[in-house]
């Protein structure tokens, strides 16, 4: 018997992918979109297996009614995704109180809205798993993407929570953090409406790097995100709450930890002193 998905932010990108891929191995998925048109050619390619729903992640009640219409047409869920995003790009004097919110209305509350919506159904049934897409800023950072960060640090920091709390009702949690991917994220990222040049030495590279992710060749195929996640679902429990995705995300996240380490260093000598001699 195949696996019954919802899986958020289909019309293209890393939830298209994932979608063609879930349904071409033999599973049933509900896949969401603001709008159901971006979704017609993907439930065409797939009649039967693949159902689109409209889904306005800031909106309560569309949240409500798309678990209630996935768990009606599939029979249950067994798979969430929480894959949809989008990127707002700004410093952090740029961003404003509205821009923030916005933000993380999508980064975070949505899908802590929609785990929390599907974990009854998950629990009832007695299995499920929840897999939250983050970022490999989800444990680091880069300039100009201060809210995005904030966002994937706290869906992470959520996600760790609920790992626990799931356990024991044989919910699994799956944090991934993929590197860069060639998707419409960049070209999509809004930027914030207020801007101050003196930034602009830091941050405007990074910007042009985060527009020319779909055109860059160095960057990773959404289908090879697919086959990984694939991969990961279908594994033996337990499994890593935190998986990197992309050999790109391993390398920066490499770098990330020997600075952390040499961070955490710096603090203990800074607050303790240096290390004392053995048989002091």
């Amino acid at each position: 018997m195949g696996r019954r998905w919802l899986v958020t932010g289909c019309s293209s990108g890393l939830g298209h992918a994932l979608a063609t891929a879930a349904a071409r191995a033999g599973d049933e998925l509900a896949v969401t979109a603001r709008k159901t048109a971006d979704l017609e050619e993907l439930a065409a390619a797939w009649p039967g297996r693949i159902i689109p729903v409209p889904l306005e992640l800031r909106d309560a009640a569309s949240c409500e009614e798309a678990v209630r219409t996935a768990a009606d047409r599939l029979g249950g869920i067994d798979v969430l995704v929480n894959n949809a995003a989008v990127g707002l790009f700004g410093a952090v004097e740029e961003v404003s109180d509205a821009e923030l919110r916005d933000q993380l209305e999508t980064l975070l509350v949505g899908p802590w809205r929609l785990t929390r919506l599907v974990l009854p159904l998950m629990r009832a049934q007695g299995h499920g798993h929840i897999v939250n897409v983050s970022s490999i800023v989800g444990r680091m950072a880069f300039p100009g993407l201060a809210a995005y960060v904030a966002g994937k640090h706290a869906l992470e920091g959520m996600s760790q929570a609920l790992a626990v709390e799931a356990a024991p009702h044989g919910i699994r949690v799956t944090v991934l953090e993929p590197g860069m991917f060639a998707t419409r994220y960049g070209t999509s990222m809004a930027e914030a409406r207020h801007r101050v040049p003196a930034y602009d030495g830091t941050n405007r590279e990074m910007l042009e790097g985060a527009r020319g992710l779909a055109d860059n060749p160095g960057t990773g195929r959404p289908e090879d995100f697919a086959a990984r996640v694939l991969d990961i679902v279908s594994a033996d429990a337990p499994t890593p709450l935190r998986i990197p995705v992309g050999d790109d995300a391993y390398g920066y996240l490499d770098l990330d930890e020997q600075a952390s380490r040499a961070e955490y260093a710096a603090a203990r000598a800074l607050v303790q002193g240096p290390p004392r001699p053995a048989g002091d």
